[in-house]
Formats: structure tokens, sequence, C-alpha cells
């Protein structure tokens, strides 16, 4: 779950031109479905199906309390930002400074939220959570791209990291915030759990409007629903595609959060990084020690360099808030525990063990747990360097999950060498990490082909960091079968065990 967004609002700014520069439509994205008419033909004139946001009075979400539909000349964040229709602040820090940002979408913006009793999302000045925003391309290529967003963000979080493409691709874009955001959303539903169950019906709610909405747009429904996001939204992939997998052809799950009601999951690897960091960073004799506790917690060996950042920034905040989502006893009265307690403090969460917590804890788990028993092809991918969600207690169990529920043939899984969980760390550390949005265009491309029938996609492996490759090729390719000879771990990764 990448960084939970800041609680204030920087005012409205013009996006600041990176330096690879805005991208024409055409440079982003080669790969297009079978297009719809408003794809290939120019629009017509005003009254006309073909016309600029021709038929936006006539959109109705089925379902929203509020709708509000805008026509805009730019849907990405290349005019968003200044038109006010995206909000910075949401995926500030996810994605690398210098992503280019694609131009030349135009079409209607429809932003709004479905009832609820929550209000933590003060997007739009409206006070309730639930929000969504749905974009609609003039030039349409008859597909539809759903997505939650990652960490505890609002619904414009994916607007860097995956909506400006697939916009630049053609496809209509539909996200939510989840139902609940910011970093005390545990304090919505009644039991323990209740908050990310309703990640999972928001989600489900929004692609059933969503395809409701494209339908009245273009006049006919999409060939293409393909579910995709980051983190929490991975794992919003992996649960729609388990339980709800009649609404989509597909997804493309980054990075996202395990949940098992017997573990692995984040509160097993967590405690022991606030445990036994410390000790690590006093150095002295008793560091190596810490050191291989932290190994043998799934923090891989290569990834101390992350290890500072993601105490001060990650692992605390975030083991508190989610043990208090499913947990809230354990730490009696208290609201999500102690910062940067020391362990043998009581109710401390550096202490937390959570095979030893009651029932009650594992049954409010399990009502959000994955099974692996997907029901249409998914891809999945994470970094190796990933200290926040280490992936051998993460994608590397999922994987093993899909294989045994007898899946196995509609997942393909890549691991992605010196990649990390926050994309803006290769800015931090440079010539040290790879970002990952590339790797999930060239994910989603191949899932696209993967369900048109053109070809199926590389078995599982390690995906290997081009050596000598320039951050500028780091940002904007990843193949996922390298050139023959760059490196010997592009092998099948084994899942099975």
């Amino acid at each position: 779950m990448p960084p939970h967004r800041t609680p204030h609002r920087p005012s409205r700014r013009r996006a600041r031109r990176t330096a690879l520069g805005a991208l024409s439509l055409a440079a982003v994205c080669t790969l297009l479905i079978t297009p719809a008419t408003p794809a290939t033909a120019a629009p017509a004139g005003p009254g006309t199906p073909d016309a600029h946001c021709a038929g936006r009075a006539r959109l109705h979400v089925p379902g929203a309390a509020r709708q509000q539909a805008d026509c805009l000349a730019e849907l990405t964040t290349a005019g968003t930002v200044t038109s006010g229709h995206t909000d910075p602040a949401d995926y500030a820090g996810l994605t690398p400074k210098d992503l280019p940002t694609p131009t030349g979408v135009p079409g209607i913006q429809i932003d709004g939220y479905f009832p609820d009793t929550s209000a933590t999302n003060n997007n739009h000045g409206w006070q309730h959570d639930s929000q969504f925003v749905i974009r609609l391309p003039d030039h349409w290529n008859g597909g539809l791209v759903v997505a939650g967003t990652p960490g505890n963000r609002e619904q414009y979080a994916n607007d860097r990291a995956i909506a400006d493409w697939v916009l630049a691709c053609g496809y209509a874009y539909a996200a939510t915030d989840k139902g609940n955001t910011g970093t005390a959303f545990y304090r919505d539903g009644r039991r323990p759990g209740d908050a990310i169950a309703e990640w999972n019906t928001r989600l489900t709610q929004l692609t059933r409007a969503a395809r409701a909405v494209v339908t009245q747009r273009y006049h006919r429904p999409p060939a293409r629903t393909l579910a995709t996001g980051i983190s929490n939204g991975g794992y919003l992939v992996r649960w729609q595609l388990e339980n709800h997998p009649e609404l989509y052809d597909g997804g493309v799950d980054w990075e996202g959060t395990l949940w098992r009601s017997d573990g692995p999951n984040l509160l097993t690897s967590l405690p022991a990084a606030l445990r036994h960091y410390p000790a690590y960073a006093a150095g002295g004799p008793g560091a190596a020690e810490a050191a291989a506790a932290l190994h043998r917690a799934g923090f891989p060996a290569g990834s101390e360099f992350l290890w500072p950042y993601h105490h001060q920034v990650y692992w605390d905040l975030t083991q508190r808030i989610y043990r208090e989502e499913v947990d809230p006893g354990y730490d009696g009265g208290a609201e999500a525990g102690s910062p940067y307690c020391a362990s043998g403090t009581p109710g401390c969460d550096a202490d937390y063990d959570y095979a030893a917590r009651p029932a009650a804890v594992h049954r409010a788990v399990a009502r959000i747990a994955l099974t692996g028993r997907i029901g249409k092809p998914l891809i999945t991918l994470q970094g190796t360097l990933d200290v926040l969600l280490p992936i051998s207690q993460d994608a590397d169990v999922y994987a093993r999950m899909v294989h045994e529920a007898g899946r196995g043939s509609l997942l393909r899984y890549y691991r992605i060498e010196d990649g990390t969980h926050t994309d803006s760390l290769a800015d931090v550390f440079p010539g040290r990490l790879r970002p990952m949005v590339p790797c999930h265009r060239s994910a989603f491309e191949a899932l696209e082909r993967w369900i048109r029938g053109d070809g199926v996609p590389p078995a599982d492996r390690t995906v290997p960091r081009p050596p000598g490759a320039t951050p500028d090729t780091l940002l904007t390719s990843c193949p996922l079968v390298p050139e023959q000879g760059t490196r010997g771990n592009d092998r099948p990764h084994r899942t099975r065990g």
C-alpha cells in the first residue's frame, strides 16, 4: 500500500513539464483493441453520436446519489490539473518525477458519489465517501478499465500511474475511493474488517455502473472490461477476479496486498520490522542478529538501504492502522496504538503476534481474505525489493495459492528485479531501483493480447533490470522477455514450492 496521502490539500497548480516532456497519444500507446467507430472516425458535427462530448446530458450513473458531467478538452493530467478535474495530492509520491504525461484525449468526465454514511473524502467540498470518477474519451477503443486506489487515497490516486496511459490508449476509465479514505479509515463500519470489506463492494458497484455509462455513451457495451490497481488496488483486482469474474475479462495486479486468515499477511511481517529495526539501526553487536531477523521475516537481503525510509514513513503507521481495522482490542481503549513504541511497552505493535490473537481476529481477516480461485486471466507483478509488502510474503505466496486452487492456467506472475513498492523512490535512490510503471504497461498489453487470443504471455519469471540501462530507458521500457544474453535470471520463476 503506497504512501498514505497527506491530509492537507495544496492549491491547484499547473503540472510541471518533465524532462521527457509531454507525449503525443501515438507515442504513448501502440495497442488498441477492436475499436468502435468513434475511435477511427474524426468527430462529427454537434448532435451526432461521434461529436465531442456527445450525449453528455443524458448520461446517468446507476445508483449514484450525485453526479456532475463535464466536457473537457483534455482528460489526462496534462489538462485536469489546471481545470480542477483531478487533485495532485491524491497521487503525490506514487510515480517517478520524470514520468511523461500524454496529451490529446478530449472527452467527458463524470464525478460523483454513491450513497454512503461516512464522510472522510472532501474532494469537491462534498464531504462524502464512495466518490468516483468516470472518464469517457471521444476516441474510444472499445475497452473499459476500472481501478481502486492504493493506500487510503482518494479517487484520483491512479491518475498519473494508470489513468493517463490507458486514456491515451483509448480506454474509458473509472476509479473509486473505495468507500473510506485517510489514515483513520478503520473508523468506518461497525465490525472489524468492515472498512476493507467495503472496498470490494464499492469496486463491484462502480464496475457495474461504469459499464452501463459506457453503453450509454457509445451505444454498445465495452468489448473488454479490465481491472487493475496498485497495492490495495491490486488486492481489489485479485478479489474481484475471485468473486465476480463475470464482470471482467481479466486484470493486472500491481503488488497487491495479501490477506490470509492463517497468514502470511502484513500483520505477520511488519511487527518483526518494528521489533528488530531499532537494534539494526543502532549498530553494535546486536545489529547482525537484528538484520538476520528482518531477513527471516521476509525483508530481502540487499534491501537494507531502503529500511531507514520505510521505518520512518511506512512500517509503523501501516501496522497500527491495519491492525486497528481487524484487531481493535489489542491495544485496549487506545486507537491505533502508540507510534514508535519500544518493544515491551504494553499494547505495542512491535510485539504484535497475529498467530496468537483470538479466533475473532482471524475471522475478521477471513472476511476479506483471498483464496487464489480466480475466474479470469490475471497478471501479477511485484518488485523484488518491495520492503513494505515483502515479495516472499506476498506475490510469491499468492501465485502458489492460485496454482494450488487449480487456476494456474489463468495466471502469469512476474517478479521485477530491483522494483520496490513506491516508484518515486527510484528518484531517491538512482541506479539502485527501477520504476515499476513501465512493467505495469507491458503487463497490461500482454493481458490484452492474451484475452484477445493474440498470444499467451511468457511463463512466470523474474524480469531482470537490463545492465547499463539509462534512467530514460528504465522509465519507458520493461520487456517481459529480455533480449537473449542480457541476464541469466530471466528463467521461469517457480511458484509451486
